[in-house]
């Protein structure tokens, strides 16, 4: 093992490095150096490991640890104190961060900047962060923190940072400051005295069966505590949010169906012998034809993907009026194609799950999850514990946008756990995660659309066929989403839709930001642009003469009564959309709606709970995720709101200390039911201090809220009064291209019910108006015989800061009677219009009507710095 000697922040160390051991791993893991964190290792293409060595700015994922004996290493733990505040009073002023992680590598990159040039123009720090990728925020304000920093190096004070303050306030991100330093731990900075560190095997086929398994070598490795396999688990194997088909672990006998699969797990005293000893557990397969897309499942004969469930996993179907005699009757008729793709959701923080042993017997689950609750029912029953055993903690994760919804390796850490008696921590490389977790749909669209001589819709029929790969995740809702938004925020009096997801051996395909509705959006503002042609009408009018409006219907039959914003984005973009067309240049437009609540028959509930603790603060309990999106943050202004109490003494938390389990968060509702459960809670503690109690005299008092809403209806119900939603955000985007077809600019017009924290509310529409870019221009995962193609950051396609156009938000206000004071989830349908809004822009720019994602050969896609496949899989074998 060599020794190198290195300066860390100042501090002259000696270590013992491993062979092949990255600078990154030694800095966390021998110097307990944490702000520098794991993204992509050894990829070196997210720019989070960032750290300056010998005054350069390196990734230290990609530095072999042996070459830096003798020279200075610093990061952000070792800048001056006037430093780190600066910074991170600079970040959290712009709201430049949401979910954190990525902001520590950006941070330090700044200061590399800045050293070099005080000054900068903004495209000086879009340019000079090329090497730092952020999931979140669509890099305007990140690029403003550091305008702001730049500022603050010179003498210029910057804006004061509010502890308080109530609905409408601009709030500083909650654990703001810590985030911004990389101070505040995600699970994978978690450590525990004797911990253990875990590894696990993943399948090498798509489809194939095991008929052996021997981890004997794996076994017999020093510093090997525990090798584990189906064998091992004590309770059922299986498990899933809406259904138990996905086994935690597969067994011999039994069949893998996608490369994720997980055959054994390894706990040993540090990663690298983990990762070692997993190399060595080997599999005897009998490799089998795979079924590899929709059409191969529904197809007569076809082989059962998944043993618990028939290849259809399941059919949503709408039916109102006669779409055929509507259709046939139509003055214009489109019908055409639609293909989108499988897309990785690429959140910055890989998936890592922490279990350690209680006194109880039991133990102690840290997980970054969506919805903690589910994984501390799942991880029981894979256990065969009851709940009560398993006590779970969210730490607020680097990102997650639907990823984080299935469970991915906290049942293997909880069991290795369980077996050692030891805290065990497992943790995915970035391939690893890609391989692992569920991915967005593809979706064939087959679409007919018809309108009369005036240009008003007269009926739409669509089949959409989905791949939802191995397991069920929420793919079965997917499709329904995208079933009961097929006609986007128009009004259709003639509907026939039939969308069906169907099981394959491809990876799994689950929530992504949007879920269903940005396919949908996709095809109908297609439809919708192909027929202004044949009426005659641009792309302005066309919409104009069809979106909703009070009392008009829904694409699901239910009746619009409230909070119907849409015309009042349609005309905030209006002189946006004239503008650009009077000035020669391409643009294109597209209008959305997005669901806020899951509804369709599903009752929600949202929970919490407040506690006054000795120490004179509220602890604020809720059972929604934190994710980067700021729910922490905006129950604080719900609580402060109410109460009249300082938001800072609201300290919130997500475990399972009380019964909160609302689910996952998803489906744009944790504002709305955490929001409504926080003012319910807050509304009990507001009369005990307005009967003159002080808040010190309240100390150990719990003040209940939970909100439970049962009212929406299944989709395709026979109900007197159709309600498959509690309510929706409403949204215009205009694409504006410059001479050269690239985007130059997006505006983006979203009707979000009450602003309750303007700024993160703009950082929201903004990070999904990128993700949107990416999505309609070089975002793709693409398998080949079930494997996938790649899992290389820039070739994934997400887009860089240089890549980014102008992003304008225009914030509209139809407050949601069913809201907290108006408000409703906004975390999605920022992306929703943005690829049929790229896709008429790009048309009035070559002529060309494109219809399947990515537009990788438009002029706008081949100006981007990114996703361009040169994938090699040869090592995922």
């Amino acid at each position: 093992m060599p020794t190198i000697t290195l300066t860390v922040n100042g501090a002259e160390r000696r270590l013992d490095v491993h062979e092949g051991e990255t600078l990154l791993d030694a800095l966390r893991e021998r110097c307990d150096v944490t702000s520098v964190k794991d993204g992509c290792s050894p990829q070196g293409q997210c720019g989070c490991c960032l750290a300056l060595i010998d005054g350069n700015a390196k990734v230290t994922c990609a530095t072999p640890a042996e070459k830096c004996d003798g020279k200075t290493v610093v990061t952000l733990e070792g800048l001056t104190k006037e430093e780190r505040d600066l910074t991170a009073r600079a970040f959290v002023a712009a709201a430049g961060l949401q979910c954190g992680f990525c902001i520590p590598g950006i941070a330090l990159r700044a200061k590399h900047l800045l050293e070099k040039n005080p000054s900068p123009s903004r495209a000086d720090i879009a340019t000079a962060i090329d090497g730092n990728l952020c999931r979140c925020t669509g890099y305007v304000k990140v690029i403003d923190a550091i305008e702001l920093l730049a500022k603050a190096r010179k003498g210029e004070p910057l804006p004061p940072l509010p502890d308080t303050g109530g609905v409408g306030a601009s709030l500083p991100k909650y654990q703001g400051l810590q985030m911004a330093l990389g101070d505040r731990p995600y699970v994978a900075d978690l450590k525990r005295p004797g911990m253990l560190h875990g590894a696990v095997v993943f399948s090498k086929h798509p489809r194939a069966l095991v008929k052996a398994l021997d981890t004997s070598k794996a076994t017999a490795l020093p510093g090997v505590q525990r090798v584990a396999t189906a064998a091992d688990v004590p309770g059922n194997r299986w498990y899933g949010l809406l259904y138990n088909d996905w086994p935690g672990l597969v067994a011999v006998g039994e069949e893998v169906r996608c490369v994720g699969d997980v055959l054994a797990v390894v706990a040993a005293v540090d990663e690298a012998t983990a990762r070692r000893a997993a190399a060595l557990v080997e599999v005897t397969y009998e490799v089998r034809p795979p079924v590899l897309s929709a059409d191969e499942a529904l197809a007569p004969g076809a082989p059962k993907v998944n043993p618990t469930h028939d290849n259809v996993l399941s059919k949503s179907v709408i039916s109102r009026g006669d779409a055929d005699a509507a259709l046939k009757a139509s003055a214009h008729v489109v019908t055409q194609s639609f293909q989108t793709q499988r897309i990785e959701h690429l959140f910055l923080e890989p998936e890592c799950a922490l279990a350690e042993p209680t006194p109880d017997g039991g133990l102690k689950l840290y997980s970054q999850g969506q919805g903690i609750f589910d994984d501390q029912r799942q991880v029981a029953s894979f256990l065969g514990w009851p709940v009560e055993k398993v006590h779970a903690a969210l730490v607020p994760n680097g990102g997650a946008f639907g990823g984080k919804e299935d469970m991915s390796i906290q049942a293997h850490a909880s069991l290795l756990c369980a077996l050692t008696k030891q805290p065990v921590r497992v943790k995915l490389t970035r391939e690893e995660s890609v391989r692992m977790h569920p991915k967005r749909h593809g979706i064939r669209m087959e679409y007919q659309v018809g309108c009369d001589a005036e240009g008003r819709l007269t009926a739409v029929k669509a089949r959409m066929y989905g791949d939802s790969g191995a397991y069920a995740s929420v793919g079965g809702k997917v499709l329904e989403r995208a079933a009961g938004h097929s006609c986007g925020p128009y009004r259709v009096p003639h509907v026939d839709v039939v969308a069906i997801a169907a099981y394959t051996n491809n990876p799994p395909c689950g929530a992504m930001r949007g879920f269903g509705a940005n396919q949908a959006s996709f095809a109908i503002e297609g439809c919708l642009d192909l027929l202004a042609k044949q009426v005659g009408l641009d792309a302005y009018q066309m919409r104009e003469r069809n979106i909703v409006s009070l009392g008009d219907v829904f694409s699901t039959g239910q009746v619009l009564e409230k909070s119907v914003g849409i015309r009042r984005t349609l005309e905030a973009v209006k002189d946006a959309y004239y503008s650009a067309k009077q000035a020669g240049k391409a643009v294109g437009i597209g209008c959305a709606v997005k669901n806020s609540g899951i509804g369709n028959g599903v009752p929600e509930w949202g929970k919490c709970r407040l506690v006054v603790e000795k120490d004179g603060t509220i602890s604020l309990y809720n059972g929604y995720t934190e994710m980067g999106q700021g729910l922490l943050t905006i129950c604080q202004q719900f609580a402060s709101e109410v109460t009249g109490l300082k938001a800072s003494l609201f300290h919130p938390k997500v475990d399972t200390t009380f019964a909160l389990g609302c689910g996952q968060t998803t489906g744009s509702r944790g504002t709305l039911f955490a929001g409504n459960a926080v003012i319910a809670a807050a509304k009990k503690l507001k009369a005990d201090l307005d009967a003159g109690r002080s808040v010190e005299a309240l100390i150990g008092k719990v003040y209940e809220g939970d909100v439970l809403v049962n009212d929406t209806t299944a989709l395709g119900a026979k109900v007197a009064k159709v309600k498959t939603h509690t309510t929706f955000g409403w949204a215009t985007q205009v694409v504006i291209l410059d001479a050269n077809g690239r985007v130059e600019q997006v505006v983006a017009a979203h009707d979000v019910g009450r602003t309750v924290n303007p700024q993160q509310c703009t950082g929201q529409v903004e990070g999904s108006v990128h993700m949107g870019l990416g999505y309609a221009l070089t975002e793709e995962l693409p398998c080949e015989d079930g494997l996938p193609v790649t899992a290389k950051l820039r070739e994934l396609g997400v887009l860089r800061a240089r890549d980014m156009p102008q992003v304008k938000v225009l914030l509209i206000e139809d407050p949601e009677p069913e809201g907290p004071f108006g408000a409703k989830g906004v975390g999605e349908i920022g992306l929703v219009p943005t690829a049929g809004a790229v896709a008429g822009a790009l048309e009035a720019f070559d002529g060309v009507r494109r219809t399947t994602l990515p537009m990788k050969e438009s002029a706008a896609a081949k100006a981007m710095s990114v996703g361009k496949l040169r994938g090699d899989r040869s090592k995922w074998r």
